[in-house]
């Protein structure tokens, strides 16, 4: 079993729920707003958003790196789906700009439902 981690832009949740689903992916946990930055070095004042008002980008306007508000996706899927995940996750978030988002793939070593005790992949 594989964990797919997706930080994904705010605005973008529910066109890649709707992907996933579309895909097979009816489960996963999506986490609310958490705030980070990659490595790069962005002049916020140059966003789209923040030219259209949106808050989060007027938010981010000021001196120096930022942190910005995304949405964290995760599901487990069996090993030999972990790339369709991902796949399906980028074919919606990429836009070739900086905060596009990031994907982890993680091992999974069990899984336990905890209303019946069943484990492995057949809770999947």
């Amino acid at each position: 079993m594989k964990e797919v981690m997706a930080v994904i832009r705010m605005n973008m949740m529910n066109k890649t729920k709707e992907a996933l689903s579309n895909a097979g992916f009816s489960s996963f946990t999506a986490t609310g707003r958490v705030l980070g930055r990659g490595k790069g070095l962005v002049d916020y004042r140059m966003m789209k958003g923040a030219e259209e008002g949106v808050p989060e980008a007027l938010a981010s306007l000021g001196e120096g790196p930022r942190m910005i508000p995304k949405r964290i996706i995760t599901l487990v899927v069996p090993e030999e789906k972990a790339r369709l995940a991902a796949d399906t996750i980028i074919s919606v978030n990429k836009t070739g700009k900086p905060g596009d988002g990031k994907i982890f793939i993680l091992p999974v070593l069990d899984a336990m439902r905890v209303r019946t005790g069943e484990t492995g992949l057949k809770i999947l």
